[in-house]
């Protein structure tokens, strides 16, 4: 057995691919895993925001290109990263376990940072949920791989990052600190990784399927709804993050603030474990925010 998987080629992401090859070699003793990467358009034009570069599609749509082309069989991808809906002739063929879900920041701790601290961080989700918490930080973008950005930690200040870049990247220095959820929500499938594949490549889906972790698969069809119920890909300050207790049933808690951060609302809602749990926090969300 032979699979190709397409992904970028930073080292985190080539991190990702790999573990999806050594999860696949677990199931399938004697499969033989090529690792496809490529560098997208994100990778390439650091000087531009991801919204200049249309959004969250930029660290994906030319990775699943090449699945779609035949060019790979399947393609590894941070499913925090992927647009809310998956795109034509391709599915979700697995949703491994998940990583760890939360934020970090890097430099000085939340209590540490010094009255007009700068945070650097590229996400308005980051951003405002820090200002909520402390309105004197001041805030600057920040783009690249995990050694560029971890490399423009301001002297005093912080830089933002998912905890699951520096579990998978075995990063003990600089120590991060962590930012509890009650006071950083995450972004909509952060810590999952994500391997889709063609809908009609039936070999493949049933090869990936073997690694796949419903539990896991379910939080992130949630928060995925969470974010199709506010427009797709929205460029609103938004996160959403879903557990399930031991019954199945479902909690999830979700932010939604307009551009500048005010107001910031911030719901938490329990209910089964369906997408419809993300849909209607996403709504009621909406409806706050609307004047």
């Amino acid at each position: 057995m032979k699979l190709r998987l397409a992904t970028r080629q930073s080292p985190l992401a080539l991190w990702q691919a790999r573990e999806v090859a050594r999860l696949l070699g677990q199931s399938h003793p004697g499969i033989r895993v090529d690792l496809v990467p490529t560098s997208t358009i994100a990778d390439e034009r650091l000087d531009l925001s991801i919204a200049e570069l249309g959004g969250k599609g930029a660290f994906a749509t030319q990775v699943q290109a090449m699945v779609a082309a035949g060019d790979a069989d399947a393609a590894v991808h941070s499913a925090k990263d992927l647009p809310s809906a998956t795109a034509p002739g391709l599915v979700l063929g697995a949703i491994p376990e998940r990583g760890n879900p939360y934020d970090v920041l890097v430099g000085k701790a939340l209590d540490e940072l010094p009255t007009g601290a700068m945070v650097r961080t590229g996400s308005a989700r980051r951003r405002v949920q820090l200002q909520a918490a402390r309105p004197d930080l001041r805030f600057d973008e920040l783009r690249g791989n995990i050694q560029t950005r971890l490399g423009r930690i301001p002297d005093g200040g912080a830089i933002v990052m998912a905890a699951a870049a520096f579990e998978r990247l075995n990063i003990t220095d600089p120590v991060p600190h962590p930012l509890p959820p009650e006071l950083m929500v995450p972004q909509v499938g952060q810590g999952s990784l994500a391997v889709e594949c063609r809908s009609d490549d039936e070999k493949t889906r049933s090869l990936l399927s073997a690694i796949d972790h419903p539990p896991s698969r379910v939080r992130l069809e949630i928060e995925r709804a969470f974010l199709v119920e506010l427009g797709g890909d929205c460029e609103l300050p938004a996160g959403a993050f879903a557990e399930l207790d031991r019954s199945g049933r479902a909690s999830l808690v979700g932010i939604l603030a307009d551009p500048t951060g005010t107001p910031l609302l911030r719901l938490t809602r329990e209910g089964s474990a369906d997408r419809r749990l993300g849909s209607e926090l996403a709504s009621e969300l909406r409806a706050g925010l609307s004047p």
